[in-house]
């Protein structure tokens, strides 16, 4: 028979059953694994703790990175306020997982560091107390059975010998038959042998089935005594597992955020700030403060006051004095769009601050707008004009004209500039249907 041996009780093992003798160091063997797994258990949750702390911390430091850029960029509505909501709900979550790193080591580490320290008390010389009773209880509950199981296999060796002595003697006798040169007293001793081979294997027989019967009736209180050691061990590893599973509900609730009120109004927050996020309201905002809804001030023609006594064809501007400079309200850019001046522009700044003497005439000979004819049936623009002085011009803004001697037209009209500008800012010019008369001179620009 197969197996090891055990030097506690000088008795070989020759299974793998609870019940053969030292097959209990496994049961003791449990306590020590115990206190183990205890220290285990808190490396884990130490190392979880750890990573909600990193975790929490690269949340922070990535909000915070991610905000200032956002902030910093281009705003454009509601898109970038939900944008900036996603990196406060990671301050918030890294907050949040703050606290379950506090939960992990303040209250589930040291809750196992405490019961482990109760639970287990380290002697002097080494090893738990709990491990050194538990042995000492299974060493008791089998030294006595342990005592008898080892007369028994005393016993059966004592009988198996005496058993092959016999078959040996008996084997040496029938051979001796058969020799014709042995002697009659020869064959006597082994004829005694085999009777006295007989007899040992009658009494260590005897002697094997006696310690069987003592070795059968220990039994009962030794298994009666291993059972006791056994729930006691049972019993302490209950509390232990018991504890464990405490422990760890513990644990998952200090994990689970989705139980915590303040975690789903995260979520709750974050979702209703994305879905208040409206692209069309960020489009017109963007319109109104950045596109062609932004407000423009626009050029506008301006006319300095004019003298009451300049010649009649000065004089038609006179009634324009009292609002301080003719406002045009029809400019219009090449092109399809009206604009809304707002802005005054002089049509000469020398005109502005130019004085003018009060005597003038229609007759005086210096003003190239007077007439001769009495019944003001001659045009003044009449007279020929030298084509070494007329320009190609074209026209920047709408003008309506505001005499009968004024030209009217739009922008991007072309015409005829016939006379330099006077000192009031005025030109002389032919349109291209013909019809002469004078236009500001800031009106137009050359044709390239």
């Amino acid at each position: 028979m197969s197996g090891s041996y055990d030097d506690s009780v000088g008795v070989e093992v020759s299974s793998d059953s609870f019940w053969e003798v030292g097959n209990y160091k496994r049961t003791v063997k449990r306590i020590d694994d115990g206190h183990r797994l205890c220290s285990d258990l808190m490396n884990c949750i130490h190392e979880r703790a750890r990573i909600e702390k990193v975790y929490a911390q690269q949340l922070t430091e990535w909000a915070k990175r991610w905000k200032q850029l956002v902030e910093k960029g281009p705003q454009y509505g509601t898109v970038e306020r939900a944008w900036c909501a996603f990196m406060s709900e990671a301050e918030k979550v890294s907050e949040l997982h703050l606290e379950v790193k506090g939960s992990l080591m303040n209250e589930d580490f040291e809750k196992i560091k405490n019961w482990q320290k109760e639970a287990f008390h380290k002697q002097m010389m080494g090893g738990f107390k709990e491990t050194k009773e538990a042995e000492d209880g299974f060493r008791k509950a089998q030294k006595p059975w342990a005592k008898k199981l080892k007369e028994v296999e005393a016993a059966k060796k004592a009988y198996h010998a005496a058993c092959k002595e016999e078959k040996l003697a008996i084997s040496r006798e029938t051979n001796s038959k058969a020799d014709p040169a042995l002697n009659p007293e020869q064959l006597k001793k082994l004829q005694d042998k085999v009777e006295r081979g007989k007899q040992d294997v009658l009494k260590t027989k005897e002697k094997y089935e006696k310690s069987l019967k003592e070795l059968d009736s220990a039994t009962p209180q030794y298994m009666e005594n291993m059972e006791q050691v056994f729930e006691q061990c049972q019993q302490f590893e209950e509390k232990r597992l018991r504890f464990f599973r405490e422990v760890l509900l513990e644990v998952q609730k200090h994990l689970d955020l989705s139980n915590v009120a303040s975690y789903k109004n995260i979520y709750r927050e974050l979702e209703q700030n994305i879905k208040t996020a409206d692209a069309v309201e960020d489009l017109r905002w963007f319109r109104a403060n950045q596109g062609p809804g932004m407000s423009m001030n626009w050029p506008q023609f301006e006319v300095d006051e004019w003298s009451a006594d300049l010649n009649r064809t000065l004089s038609r501007r006179e009634k324009k004095k009292a609002s301080d400079g003719v406002t045009l309200t029809g400019i219009n850019q090449t092109g399809d769009q009206v604009s809304q001046p707002n802005k005054h522009s002089s049509v000469s700044s020398y005109e502005k601050n130019q004085s003018y003497p009060t005597d003038w005439s229609d007759e005086e000979s210096n003003n190239p707008f007077s007439s001769t004819d009495a019944n003001g049936d001659t045009n003044p623009f009449d007279e020929d004009t030298s084509p070494a002085m007329e320009v190609r011009v074209r026209a920047l803004y709408d003008y309506e004209g505001q005499e009968q001697d004024e030209l009217s037209f739009k922008a991007g009209d072309e015409l005829t500039k016939m006379e330099n500008e006077d000192e009031q800012g005025w030109c002389k010019g032919r349109l291209d249907n013909g019809q002469i008369g004078l236009y500001p001179a800031n009106y137009v620009e050359p044709i390239q």
